[in-house]
Parts: C-alpha cells; sequence; structure tokens
C-alpha cells in the first residue's frame, strides 16, 4: 500500500510547474526553490512532531512562524545569501497560492534580510594584463580582431552589452572617443587610449575578410564581425576572452567583465579620482548615500590620459 503525497508536497510541485511551464524559469532555479522549500516544510514538520495536527501545511504558516524559521537560520550560520532564497522561494509560493485562491494573506510578504554583500568581480594586474596582451595580433584576421576587442575592453572599460552593439560609426577618430549605449539605452562617450587606436585601425584595415555576402544588412556597420560573417555575439566573444586567457597561459579564468573591473581599478588606483571613474564606466549613482557628481568632459579626458597604463602617448 503506497502513501499518499502530503498535501503540502502536491501544492509545491504545482507551484514548480506553474514556473516552469507558465513562467520559464531555468531548471537550476527550480531546483533552488524545491530545496529552499522543501527544507522549511521538513523543518516545521519537526517542530509540529507529536503535537494535532501533525502534518505540516503550508495554510497554517504565518509571519511569526517564517521569521522564527530564519531567525534560527541566523543563529546557525546561513549566509544572508541563503536566507535571502528562503525569503524568496517563499514569498513566491504564497503570491501563487494567494493566485489560486488557496490563501488569503501572504505571511512572506514583509519579511527582511540583510542584503547579501555584492561581490566584486576580480581585476587582474597589470603585469598580468600586459601579458595577455602581448599576442601576435598579425597572425590571422580573428587574432587581429580579438585584439582590438581586448584592448578596447580594457582601454574604454566597456560592458560586454556595449562592446557588442558598437558599430564602425560611433568611433570618433579624431577626438578619440567612442560612443556606447549603456544600460538603460544611455549613451556615453569615453576616452579611447592610444594602444586601443592602434589596435582598432589594424583591425578595420582587416575587417573585410569577414565581410560578405552573408552579412545581415543590419551588421554592415557592426565593429566587430564573426566568422559567421555577422554582428559578434557576447558568448563568441566570452569564448575568444577564455581562449586568449588559456593561450596566454593565465592560469585562471578570464571574463570580460573582469577586463572592465581592471579598468577601472588601475584607472581608480592611479588617479584616486572616484566619480570620474564612474562617469567613465556609465554608473547613474557611486552608491545609494553619494549624490551624483557629474564631471564635465575635459576633466574625465584629463584624469584618463594621466591615469590609464594604456593611454599615455609614448614620447
Amino acid at each position: 500500500m503506497t502513501t499518499a503525497e502530503p498535501r503540502w508536497q502536491r501544492d509545491l510541485e504545482q507551484y514548480l510547474s506553474y514556473l516552469c511551464f507558465e513562467r520559464g524559469y531555468a531548471s537550476r532555479t527550480l531546483q533552488t526553490y524545491r530545496q529552499q522549500l522543501s527544507l522549511f516544510a521538513s523543518n516545521q514538520s519537526a517542530q509540529t512532531a507529536g503535537t494535532e495536527p501533525a502534518e505540516f501545511s503550508w495554510h497554517q504558516q504565518t509571519e511569526t512562524t517564517l521569521q522564527t524559521y530564519l531567525a534560527n537560520g541566523r543563529r546557525r550560520g546561513l549566509s544572508a545569501r541563503s536566507l535571502a532564497l528562503t525569503v524568496a522561494s517563499l514569498r513566491g509560493l504564497y503570491r501563487y497560492l494567494q493566485q489560486q485562491q488557496q490563501v488569503s494573506d501572504n505571511p512572506a510578504q514583509y519579511l527582511t534580510v540583510p542584503k547579501p554583500k555584492a561581490k566584486l568581480p576580480k581585476n587582474l594586474d597589470i603585469d598580468a594584463l600586459q601579458h595577455l596582451l602581448s599576442f601576435d595580433s598579425k597572425s590571422d584576421v580573428l587574432a587581429c580582431r580579438d585584439k582590438a576587442m581586448l584592448e578596447l575592453f580594457y582601454s574604454s572599460g566597456l560592458r560586454l552589452a556595449e562592446l557588442v552593439g558598437c558599430n564602425i560609426n560611433d568611433i570618433d577618430w579624431r577626438e578619440q572617443l567612442i560612443r556606447v549605449r549603456g544600460k538603460g539605452s544611455k549613451e556615453r562617450q569615453i576616452p579611447i587610449g592610444s594602444v586601443a587606436l592602434k589596435a582598432l585601425q589594424h583591425w578595420l584595415s582587416q575587417r573585410h575578410l569577414l565581410l560578405g555576402d552573408a552579412t545581415p544588412e543590419a551588421d554592415q556597420n557592426a565593429l566587430f564581425l564573426s566568422k559567421q560573417q555577422q554582428r559578434i555575439s557576447a558568448r563568441q566573444v566570452r569564448q575568444r576572452v577564455e581562449h586568449w586567457a588559456k593561450v596566454q597561459g593565465l592560469g585562471q579564468q578570464l571574463h570580460p567583465h573582469m577586463l572592465r573591473h581592471s579598468f577601472a581599478s588601475h584607472v581608480l588606483q592611479s588617479s584616486g579620482d572616484l566619480r570620474a571613474v564612474q562617469d567613465l564606466l556609465g554608473h547613474a549613482n557611486l552608491s545609494t548615500t553619494q549624490v551624483y557628481t557629474h564631471l564635465d568632459f575635459q576633466h574625465l579626458a584629463a584624469v584618463y590620459d594621466n591615469a590609464h597604463p594604456r593611454a599615455r602617448k609614448k614620447t
């Protein structure tokens, strides 16, 4: 004789099916939600063992029982990230149960936990970056293109999506600037260092080799093209960055954002001008407590020219 599935488990599986088929959640996210919610249910079932009723039910939980569970988690040393995942899982489940008219209130609605500390992306030191960028870009057209991409990443601190979206006419060769479209479609102009500028000029002299009949009209002006004669994708850029980290014997995984963070770290170390770096990176606010101060572009350019290790012109 088989034991009937507990009601709480049926509710959980229905919720996960909803997230999967109607909301399109990734399997990894679904697995995390299942683990967090099952752990909560098991814990609460153990708390009610020997009392009436013994079977756990989502409907019996209150904001107090949820807060007690989180407090116990803190005492056990659970990280802020784990607690935040628990709250997100519970809040989502009860929102779903409300929509299904199975509960009238969401006991998780006002739960709060300390925000997880944001992990700063790792950056490379200047010696490691110089070594990474020292490969021969004259060997083939892909190496030529990749050298220009890597130099531009480090020279100007671009986000991956910004680099992929760059067009040829975004470069102001006279002023040595590049126009990028950042988050929220906000445009900004960023200086290009002399080394990166030279790498871009070399790449553009070879770009026609990746331009052909297969190139869509929308990609004709793309700054960087793939072997498929189309605008290079974010995934392809990540693969090429990882490729050169391996070829150059960097001894660690390298992601495009690490080049952006290295740019910010190195300029900040040299200049000490936090607000200038903020503008160069395209951040709306330095922090939630700091009033944003816009610096005029001449000052930004001066900070950049004096501080960036690959911006200084050779004499």
